[in-house]
């Protein structure tokens, strides 16, 4: 028999989902029990949470802590995921990596990601949810110079956790045409919006009135919201967008393929067509299908927080945020269904249903041609994951080719390795207990960074350097 921690939390993670507590066990039962209601802005864990409306705060409510003398639950279907095929030649992992403060004295409050600029080194720019900009000096990690050069509070819904100012990515060519892609979420009517914005003439502070809409989705509730902007290789745009929220994707949105919502799309900002504040690539795998939106690559994920090309090979690596049981990092291909909401990770799922009358589509079963996940792992683990980047620097080689990612709740960092075909197995490789890892962020010589809040949600923002201790 062991001693399981059970929580009743009334404070409202960054994310929604699962509906059940964690087990803990030995010395880490009490930092475990901490991180149980605590979830990303991309959706995942909840426990009797209570949602506060103001956008300028989140209530923390009272904690009940019930402790209960039950035996160690069962996670899962039984029986233990297969690891990823590890290559007989793969390169070993380094033993460990290490977070080093970045820019300690700015203040910075939720920060959900840091950005490089494609023309400047010697700047970065740090996105807080609630809608603001701010830059750090990115020649001199420890400067306290930053200035706020954005804010949209007043167009950016972030009433709820899951929702606000969320992505942003410079357009590859941003030198000549002074391009800059946002992704936010709005209300009244509730929706995710891509827009695009201009810098001023000296390129130091984007233009609020610069906004041009490049797309909008309906969002049926306020959770799920994804979402990523990454421009690939071949000079589209990338943007993973959420199953709509609720839980079980009620409307079964990740597999249809008329609704962008659960999807990975992409698209040409180059131009417009007709209606279209932008372009349907014609290899784009849906062009032309009856019943198939032509802007989808790949379909059947639950909420895709952060994605990332490898600048070497041109994979696009993909943290896609569980429900009740699993998280998963998956590379997205073109046309590729990733199985939500008939699987959750390679298991099986059996949503229930939510609300009077509500249909339930999904039945558990398979979906012929579903792809699995080249890494997973569940809820005895972590709550929800970050997705991050593979390191391409020169500083730490033992880290080349190695894709970091993370869990949000518990602040573990593992690192993987694809290897021809095949993907190294998961190793852990920091633990940082009490940072919530909200993002990953690389600058332009390959560098790794990190974005957290501390302590809680309510805490201080923080931006990390990834090392390699001993490099």
């Amino acid at each position: 028999m062991e001693g399981v921690l059970c929580m009743e939390a009334a404070y409202p993670p960054p994310g929604g989902g699962v509906q059940n507590p964690i087990p803990g066990g030995g010395g880490r039962i009490v930092r475990q029990l901490e991180f149980t209601t605590r979830r990303s802005v991309a959706g995942g864990y909840r426990v009797s949470m209570n949602l506060h409306t103001a956008r300028s705060s989140v209530r923390l409510l009272p904690l009940a802590l019930l402790l209960c003398s039950l035996p160690q639950p069962a996670i899962g279907d039984g029986t233990d995921p297969e690891p990823p095929v590890e290559s007989t030649t793969a390169r070993a992992l380094p033993a460990s990596v290490a977070l080093e403060r970045a820019w300690p004295k700015v203040v910075t409050r939720r920060p959900v990601q840091l950005v490089s600029r494609p023309d400047r080194s010697d700047v970065l720019y740090v996105l807080e949810q609630f809608g603001r900009i701010r830059t750090v000096d990115g020649s001199d990690l420890a400067s306290s110079e930053s200035e706020l050069v954005l804010e949209i509070t007043d167009r950016v819904n972030a009433r709820s956790n899951e929702e606000g100012l969320l992505a942003m990515s410079f357009h590859p060519d941003f030198e000549r045409n002074n391009e800059v892609y946002i992704y936010y979420t709005a209300i009244r009517p509730r929706r995710a919006v891509l827009s695009r914005f201009s810098m001023d003439e000296a390129r130091e502070r984007f233009l609020p009135e610069s906004e041009q809409v490049i797309l909008e989705v309906p969002e049926p509730y306020w959770n799920h919201n994804g979402g990523d902007i990454a421009f690939g290789p071949d000079g589209m745009l990338y943007l993973s967008i959420g199953d709509g929220g609720a839980a079980n994707d009620p409307h079964d949105y990740g597999q249809n393929l008329e609704s962008l919502l659960g999807k990975v799309i992409r698209i040409d900002v180059s131009g417009s067509d007709g209606e279209l504040a932008y372009r349907i690539p014609p290899d784009n795998p849906f062009v032309g299908r009856e019943g198939a939106r032509g802007e989808i690559w790949a379909y059947g994920l639950r909420n895709v927080w952060r994605m990332s090309f490898d600048p070497d090979t041109g994979d696009l690596w993909a943290g896609d945020v569980g429900q009740n049981k699993w998280e998963e990092i998956d590379l997205i291909v073109k046309g590729g269904n990733y199985g939500w909401n008939r699987r959750e990770g390679s298991h099986p799922f059996r949503p229930r249903r939510l609300f009077r009358n509500q249909p339930v589509e999904s039945d558990g079963g398979d979906v012929e041609g579903m792809i699995d996940p080249v890494a997973e792992y569940d809820h005895r683990q972590g709550l929800s994951v970050t997705g991050g980047f593979v390191y391409r620097g020169t500083e730490f080689p033992a880290l080349d080719g190695v894709y970091l990612y993370a869990d949000y709740a518990f602040g573990t960092i593992w690192g993987i390795r694809k290897e021809g075909d095949s993907v190294t197995e998961p190793v852990v490789l920091a633990k940082k207990p009490g940072s919530l890892i909200s993002s990953f962020g690389r600058s332009n010589d390959g560098s790794l960074f990190v974005t957290s809040f501390e302590r809680d949600e309510q805490g201080p923002g923080a931006l990390w350097k990834v090392v390699v201790p001993g490099s």
